[in-house]
Formats: structure tokens, C-alpha cells, sequence
């Protein structure tokens, strides 16, 4: 297996997951509509790793774009990442977020009939695990969800699992990640959103910046140890060896697999803050607001499948997750 095609990879986790597999040795492909990215991504790509990728600006709702990246590739395997992420927009555009990313999805697995290509590791989430099952998660709890967007990872996981019921040459590894922060320590890739940040690390790296005024924590009323929202962080270089790990597993195994790919510990809301205030070397000012509805207490992973299955687990810490996000944030202090 040699030639592996990227959906998203000009994203946040495409483009280390394509910095990893170009280090590795594999031949990379990147379809990505740059709608949460910039095209700077490849060209950094490039320069972390000496090496060239093809990359197609192409949308899979594009199904003519998307064979013609089939046609023109001997692709043996797909990592799929594309899609909107935004939990809060999923809501606002419903219709928008079932059609990008469910009807993305079908086209892409309607090339990848066409041409014969049967592995497939998916990029997931825990929010798949919904707000009735208990920590830590495991691979055999049901799923469910809360909103749009996490509606569209479950449906897609039952699209692909469908699939190795049809066909059981088919081969796909559903990573269910948890909460990804960090950047490569070049300083080079990092979480590069538009506009003002959803999720909380590059919303403290604002901060930090002075570009926001103040952290908004959520909640600190939570059974946690410190009252606020604890999840699972787990670095995206980490998470991108992930992927790795989930290709070798898809060149051996057919069916369908989840697997979480987390820490297995959670830290929260303000230990990450102090985190990154010793990473900044500065104090960042928070504000305490009423709980967001739908957001639950704790979320961590249980990890022993990825370990048992991918011979992976993740390695570095919240201190050096928060330390290369400052790192990238200080080098990129526009974006990317």
C-alpha cells in the first residue's frame, strides 16, 4: 500500500496526519475545498517534510472533480477527513451539514466502488458517544448524538459499516478521536480557524495574543474536581501516528472497526488554561458563564483497543500540547 488519498488534508489533522505519512514514506494525494483552510497548508507540508504531494482543489460534493482525482491516481487506501466540524453551526445549518458531509461521503465511496479502492480509515469523533453513556467510552457503548454534526458521524459510520456487510473485502477503521489540540513542533502546521475560534485551545491562543479579551469557561458548577468541564486532549501528532497505525491495521483486517484514539485521562477547562499560561509565560484572564446546553460533565476515552489492535497510544502531555500550540500561535500570529 503505497499511494494514500486525503480528504480535508489542508486541515488541522489532515495536514499532520499527511506530514506523518509522507515522513513514513507513503505517496500523498490531498483533496481539500479549502472551506476551514488554506492552501499554505501543502506548501508547508512540503517544507516540513522535503518531499511532494499532489494536492486537487476539489469538493467531494463535486462527484466529477472527485473521480477525476480517482482516475488520475492509482489510489490504494483513503483517509477521510473532510467535512464541517462546527458543533454550534451544525445547528444553525442543519441541511447544510447533512448534505457537505453525508452526501461528501457518498460520492467519495461512489469513486472508490467505481475504482476499486476498499480500505478506508474515517475520521470519527467521541461526540458519536452521545450524553447516556458513562466514562470512560468504549467501542461497544451505542451510539447516538446531540446535534447535526454529530448526527453526521454517526450516520457515516453506519453508511461505512453498512458497507462491509455488503462487500467483506472492505476494509474500514472509524478513529472516534477526542479532543485534538497542539501543532507540529516545527511551528509550521497548527489549528488555523477563521474567524473567532470553537474550541478552546486556539480560543485561549487568542487570548493569549491579546486578539480576545477573555477566556469564556462554560460552567463551573460540574462534578469535576475543579467544577469545569473536563474532556480527553490528546496531541495531533500523536493523533496523526493514529492514522498510521489505522492504515497498517486496514492492509491486514477487513469489516468495520472503531477504535478511540484519546489519552484515557481527562484534564479540564481551567488545568488546560494553566497550562498554556505556563507555556505564554503570562496570566490569562476567564470569565465564568452560565453552561452551554448539552454539554456534559467529563468525556475520556478508553484506549486498551487502540493499544491491543494498533500497538498505539498517545505520548505526549498537556504541558507539551499547550507548549507547540504557543509555539505555532507565536510564528503564525495571523494565521497561516
Amino acid at each position: 500500500m503505497k499511494n494514500i488519498l486525503v480528504t480535508g488534508g489542508a486541515g488541522f489533522i489532515g495536514s499532520h496526519t499527511c506530514v506523518e505519512l509522507l515522513n513514513d514514506g507513503y505517496s500523498v494525494i490531498v483533496l481539500d475545498n479549502l472551506c476551514n483552510s488554506k492552501e499554505g497548508a501543502i506548501e508547508r507540508i512540503k517544507t516540513i517534510t522535503g518531499k511532494e504531494l499532489k494536492f486537487y482543489k476539489a469538493d467531494l460534493l463535486d462527484m466529477k472533480a472527485t473521480e477525476k482525482v480517482f482516475a488520475e491516481n492509482e489510489i490504494d487506501a483513503v483517509i477521510h477527513f473532510a467535512g464541517l466540524k462546527a458543533v454550534g453551526e451544525s445547528v444553525e445549518k442543519p441541511l447544510e451539514y447533512y448534505e457537505n458531509n453525508i452526501g461528501g461521503t457518498f460520492n467519495l465511496i461512489k469513486a472508490m466502488k467505481k475504482y476499486n479502492v476498499k480500505k478506508i480509515v474515517f475520521s470519527s469523533s467521541a461526540t458519536v458517544y452521545g450524553v447516556n453513556n458513562q466514562v470512560p467510552y468504549t467501542e461497544d457503548m451505542p451510539t447516538s448524538a446531540t446535534n447535526p454534526y454529530g448526527y453526521t458521524k454517526v450516520m457515516i459510520e453506519q453508511i461505512l459499516h453498512d458497507m462491509t456487510v455488503s462487500d467483506p473485502q472492505w476494509s474500514v477503521v472509524a478513529l472516534r478521536y477526542f479532543n485534538p489540540i497542539g501543532a507540529h513542533e516545527s511551528g509550521l502546521i497548527g489549528e488555523n480557524p477563521n474567524g473567532i475560534p470553537n474550541n478552546l485551545v486556539p480560543y485561549i491562543a487568542q487570548v493569549a495574543l491579546g486578539k480576545l479579551a477573555a477566556l469564556r469557561v462554560f460552567g463551573d458548577d460540574y462534578d469535576t474536581p475543579d467544577g469545569t468541564g473536563v474532556r480527553d486532549y490528546i496531541h495531533v501528532t500523536d493523533l496523526a501516528k493514529g492514522h498510521l497505525a489505522a492504515l497498517g491495521y486496514s492492509e491486514k483486517n477487513t469489516g468495520f472497526q472503531p477504535i478511540n484514539l484519546g489519552t484515557g485521562k481527562g484534564s479540564s477547562v481551567l488545568e488546560v488554561l494553566h497550562a498554556y499560561e505556563k507555556a505564554c509565560g503570562k496570566t490569562l484572564p476567564y470569565n465564568i458563564t452560565p453552561r452551554r446546553a448539552g454539554d456534559i460533565a467529563s468525556s475520556y476515552a478508553q484506549t486498551d483497543l487502540a493499544k491491543n489492535l494498533l500497538n498505539w497510544e498517545a505520548k505526549l502531555d498537556i504541558e507539551k500540547m499547550c507548549q507547540d500550540s504557543w509555539n505555532f500561535t507565536i510564528k503564525n500570529p495571523e494565521g497561516m
